[in-house]
C-alpha cells in the first residue's frame, strides 16, 4: 500500500511492512520513530499529545481536521519537564486549521513546533486506520522536511529496524526527577485552575509519566498531594504518611516497568494503605498481585469507549489510551472485577476483597472526553482517613 500522488510533499510515513504515505509535513522538522496508533476522539488533540503515556507513539487522529481551537498552557497534560517527551508523531487527514477559540494563545501547528513533535497531513487516515484495525500497531518512521528532501528507502529501513513496543521500558523517561507537591486543581470555567486546601488526606502519587489531570482531580477532590519519581523506594514513600496511594498511568510495557517497580508496589500494598491505579498503574498492580499483561493487537485509543461498571450496573463512556491489558483471568481470587470494555471484553478495572487496592484500565481523569468516571477520584479520596499536615 502506498500513496504518492500529492505533487511536492514536504512529509512522509514509513510503515514497518514496507508502506509509504506521503503527504505535507507540519510540527517540527526531521524524523520520528515510534508505534503507530489511532485515536477516535473529535476534540482534545493537545492533550492527547501531550499525555505521557504516549512516549514513543505516533498518533492518527481518525477526526479529519485538527487544529480549530488552538493550544494553550492550561489544556497541556505534562506534569513535570521530563513528561514534555510524549508523542513523538501525528498523522492527520486535512491540513491544520487556523485557531478560532478564544483560550487560544498559539496555533497547533506552533505548538506542534515548539514540542518537537513530527507530523503530516494529507493522508489517507481511514486506510490507515483500516490497516491498524485490520493487522496490527506497526512500527513506523514518520519524516518532516520543508525542502522535501526525504529518503524514502531509507524511512523504509528505519521502520523495519525498529524495536517494537513488547519489552519497552519507557516510563523513567518521563517520570519527574525529584519529589515534589501538587496543589492545582481542576480548571473551572472562566476562572481557571483552582488550588487546593491546606488540609484532607494525604495522597503520595508514584509518577510513571503521570498526566496533569489526574493530580488536578485529585486536588479538586480534597486530597493534599505529593508527587515521587516511579522509581521511588517503597520506605521512602512510607515516611511521608500517606493516607492513600495512586499508582499513574505511563507508557511502554508494564512488565518492563515492572522490572524495578514491582518490589516497591508489593510492599505497598502489604502496608494496607489505600491504593489506586490508572491505567499503566492498573497493569502494574495486576502484575504486582500474580497476574499477567497482554500485548493488545491495536489497543485502546479514544474519547468515546464505553465501560460496564459492575458495581453500579451503569454504562460509562470514557477515555482510553492503552496497547496493553489486563489478562482477567489471571487475577488472583481475591480479586473482583469491576469494569470490563464493552468493545471487546477486556479488563478495564479490579479490587482486592481482603485489601484496600482498587484500580481502573480507562482514564477517569479524562482530559479530553466524557467525565461519567469522574467519580473515581471523589470516592477514593473521600474513603480515605484524615491526617495532619507534618
Amino acid at each position: 500500500m502506498s500513496q504518492t500522488s500529492q505533487p511536492n510533499p514536504t512529509g512522509a510515513l514509513a510503515l514497518a511492512d514496507g508502506s509509504v504515505f506521503v503527504g505535507q509535513g507540519c510540527g517540527a522538522s526531521g524524523i520520528a520513530i515510534g508505534e503507530l496508533c489511532f485515536n477516535t476522539a473529535m476534540t482534545g488533540h493537545q492533550e492527547i499529545l501531550s499525555d505521557p503515556s504516549y512516549a514513543g507513539q505516533v498518533v492518527c487522529f481518525t477526526f479529519p481536521h485538527v487544529g480549530n481551537v488552538g493550544a494553550n498552557s492550561e489544556d497541556d497534560e505534562a506534569a513535570s519537564a521530563p513528561a514534555r517527551h510524549a508523542a513523538v508523531g501525528m498523522i492527520s487527514r486535512a491540513p491544520l486549521t487556523p485557531p478560532a477559540n478564544y483560550r487560544a494563545t498559539e496555533s497547533f501547528g506552533e505548538w506542534l513546533r515548539t514540542r518537537g513533535i513530527i507530523s503530516l497531513t494529507g493522508v489517507d487516515t481511514r486506510a490507515l486506520t483500516r490497516r491498524i484495525r485490520d493487522h496490527g500497531m506497526p512500527m513506523c518512521a514518520v519524516a518532516h522536511d520543508p525542502s522535501g528532501n526525504i529518503d524514502i528507502e531509507d524511512l523504509k529501513a528505519s521502520a523495519r529496524a525498529a524495536a517494537t513496543m513488547e519489552g519497552r521500558e519507557l516510563a523513567a523517561a518521563v517520570t519527574r526527577e525529584a519529589p515534589g507537591e501538587w496543589d492545582e486543581s481542576a480548571w473551572i470555567w472562566d476562572s481557571g485552575h483552582g488550588q487546593g486546601a491546606a488540609r484532607g488526606p494525604r495522597v503520595v502519587v508514584l509518577d510513571y509519566g503521570v498526566k496533569a489531570n489526574i493530580l488536578r482531580l485529585l486536588v479538586s477532590a480534597g486530597a493534599r498531594v505529593a508527587v515521587v519519581p516511579g522509581n521511588t523506594p517503597a520506605a521512602d514513600i512510607l515516611k511521608l504518611s500517606p493516607d492513600g496511594i495512586v499508582v499513574s498511568n505511563g507508557p511502554g510495557d508494564p512488565a518492563a516497568t515492572g522490572a524495578y517497580a514491582l518490589p516497591t508496589l508489593r510492599t505497598l500494598i502489604d502496608s494496607n494503605i489505600p491504593m489506586l491505579g490508572i491505567c499503566l498503574g492498573h497493569q502494574m498492580l495486576a502484575l504486582a498481585l500474580g497476574g499477567r499483561t497482554v500485548k493488545m493487537p491495536q489497543g485502546h485509543h479514544g474519547a468515546n469507549h464505553p465501560v460496564k461498571n459492575h458495581e453500579t450496573g451503569q454504562v460509562e463512556i470514557v477515555s482510553m489510551n492503552h496497547g496493553f491489558a489486563v489478562d482477567g483471568a489471571s487475577l488472583p481470587e481475591d480479586a473482583v472485577e469491576t469494569h470490563v470494555s464493552l468493545f471487546d471484553g477486556s479488563n478495564c478495572g479490579f479490587r482486592l476483597t481482603g485489601k484496600p487496592v482498587e484500580a481502573v484500565q480507562h482514564h477517569p481523569e479524562a482530559s479530553p472526553g466524557p467525565q461519567d468516571s469522574f467519580g473515581v477520584f471523589t470516592r477514593f479520596v473521600g474513603s480515605l482517613k484524615v491526617s495532619e499536615p507534618a
